[in-house]
């Protein structure tokens, strides 16, 4: 019994510890936002998304008793994301501010709070908890399986930029370490969706290894770079150009008369040198 506790103890702070680094993995991301005092070009889901998680299985725990390890992690979860988000609200234009509110209004408020008082209010505890421990699995499941974007991604452009190594090395090893975590605690609702983690880490690790040395086809020069976001219309831009162009250029005449008008005044134009000759 004593060793059973040792293990559970052991993996829930290896859990921890890999669970720890992945949610500082933003921070170059939100010190690039800091230098150029905007957040245009990034967007605020992934960060009230996983906020949303670390609320549902703070409950969770709390309901449980017995994974005091799942509310540490997920409490520095919850201060972390909220970091993310009022960084991200804070350099944020207008338009970005206001979809930031309704999705923190969403999930967080309205999600959230929908999800707590549904069960909340049951009386038999071992329900609540089962009822509440099928939604985080499912919710679990569902961020588990959005790397499914990414892996299309690098197979579509045969590019490894979008999926650094070292991000997917320690969600795989997160995975791992809950996995065992929730299987000692005998806890299907943390062990399954890790299982799918542990899956999709495998798979991105081994496109990585395919796709690391492929050439790129993108420009090197970062100026010359367009974001996902930021797409250039290249039909829409030739069609201003050549309205532009045809505002300035002369267009052919279909009638002789203007036409011929127009050569008449032409050369009616005298210069100053024919008016000096003619005096």
């Amino acid at each position: 019994m004593v060793l059973h506790l040792s293990w559970v103890f052991i993996f829930g702070i290896l859990g921890n510890v890999v669970s720890f680094m992945v949610s500082l993995a933003p921070l170059p991301t939100f010190y690039q936002i800091y230098k150029k005092k905007t957040s245009e070009g990034f967007q605020s889901l992934p960060y009230v998304v996983s906020l949303f998680s670390a609320m549902l299985w703070i409950y969770y725990a709390l309901l449980k008793k017995d994974a005091m390890l799942l509310i540490t992690i997920n409490t520095f979860c919850c201060f972390i994301q909220t970091f993310y988000i009022v960084t991200y609200f804070y350099y944020g234009p207008k338009k970005e501010k206001l979809v930031t509110l309704k999705l923190i209004l969403v999930f967080n408020v309205l999600g959230f709070g929908v999800i707590f008082f549904s069960t909340y209010f049951l009386r038999d505890l071992k329900i609540r908890l089962e009822v509440l421990g099928y939604i985080c699995m499912a919710f679990a499941l569902s961020v588990f399986a959005a790397p499914l974007a990414i892996l299309r991604k690098v197979i579509k452009t045969k590019s490894v930029e979008f999926m650094p190594f070292s991000l997917s090395l320690f969600l795989t090893l997160g995975a791992v370490m809950w996995f065992f975590y929730g299987l000692l605690l005998k806890d299907m609702n943390i062990a399954v969706p890790n299982v799918l983690g542990f899956i999709f880490g495998i798979l991105q690790m081994i496109l990585y290894a395919i796709y690391k040395n492929h050439p790129k086809k993108m420009v090197e020069d970062p100026k010359l770079q367009l974001s996902d976001q930021h797409i250039v219309d290249v039909a829409k831009l030739r069609s201003v150009v050549c309205l532009d162009l045809n505002a300035v250029a002369p267009q052919p005449n279909d009638g002789d008369g203007d036409g011929g008008r127009d050569v008449e005044a032409h050369n009616t134009k005298e210069t100053p040198r024919d008016a000096s000759n003619k005096v």
